[in-house]
């Protein structure tokens, strides 16, 4: 049986390849090349060669015209509000989030569903269409605009609306990502927790949010990065008034239209560096993630 077995061995080893497949194994020999020149000529064209035009627009009046674009005041008063917008904005989703997560992710009740598509509402809602909600509900002509009227309050083209517009399309990143954690880390630990004596916010505040720290980060991260570089929905409600409604990427635009190129360049590398910043957080948090998962 072993003879049998060792020459069976010996006859299989020696017996030539399939000349039917080398063919085969040739003609798939390209495909991976081409699919990736594909896709860096791809990224070149969309990501790469405009990232690095912005750079080299930015500082072809040298360096000097770069930083005396970053000490205007019309640039200064952008920055400020744009900073006002995330200041605000990111603690208020951040807390709406982490709700609407523990409401979703440990409860079944009905209208779930509905719930999270309305969270999910602005993914598929245009920032322009956005805005413009807003206006037709806090304009002059709006819904509630004669009673803000006549209560001397003002919404449109003013710091409130631009608020509710940056609220409006931040809204789902905090959720989104404590979700899925939520609902993966189970409640055995809660329960635990409980049973020793714990009570609700203590639960919360010593197992819960330690066990969603990453996905919650990296929610308000996105939440931040969205808030700054936000510009369609802003660009409807705020008037783009230079010095008081008129944030960074509405002030790019601006100063791109009045043919102030050196500046527009310079408040877009600012946000690309925003983008970077935000790319190298992600990264930092994905890691850390697969550490503990690990």
């Amino acid at each position: 049986m072993t003879f049998r077995t060792s020459q069976l061995t010996e006859s299989v080893q020696a017996s030539p390849p399939n000349p039917s497949t080398a063919p085969t194994t040739r003609s798939q020999a390209w495909v991976k090349p081409v699919l990736i020149i594909g896709v860096v000529l791809y990224l070149a064209l969309v990501l790469f060669i405009p990232a690095a035009n912005v750079f080299v627009q930015a500082f072809d009046g040298g360096i000097d015209g770069f930083l005396t674009t970053l000490t205007r005041r019309p640039f200064l008063n952008a920055i400020k509000l744009t900073l006002l917008m995330a200041a605000i904005t990111v603690p208020l989703n951040t807390v709406f989030g982490l709700c609407a997560a523990w409401a979703i992710a440990r409860n079944r009740f009905p209208g779930r569903t509905l719930l999270l598509s309305i969270i999910d509402l602005p993914f598929s809602v245009s920032p322009v269409v956005a805005g413009l909600m807003i206006v037709l509900l806090y304009g002059r002509n709006g819904w509630f605009g004669p009673l803000l009227e006549a209560n001397n309050i003002r919404v449109i083209f003013a710091i409130p609306g631009m608020v509710l517009a940056t609220a409006f399309v931040t809204l789902p990143f905090v959720a989104r990502e404590v979700i899925p954690v939520l609902e993966e880390m189970g409640r055995d630990q809660e329960e635990a927790a409980k049973t020793l004596g714990a009570n609700e916010w203590q639960t919360f505040w010593r197992v819960t949010l330690p066990s969603i720290r990453w996905g919650l980060l990296y929610g308000i991260i996105l939440t931040n990065a969205r808030a700054m570089g936000e510009f369609g929905a802003i660009a409807v409600v705020s008037g783009n008034i230079a010095g008081r409604t008129q944030t960074l990427p509405l002030y790019v635009e601006d100063a791109y239209k009045q043919y102030q190129t050196q500046s527009a360049y310079s408040a877009a590398v600012l946000l690309a560096g925003l983008a970077v910043v935000t790319l190298i957080l992600k990264e930092i948090l994905e890691r850390k993630t697969r550490i503990k998962d690990s």
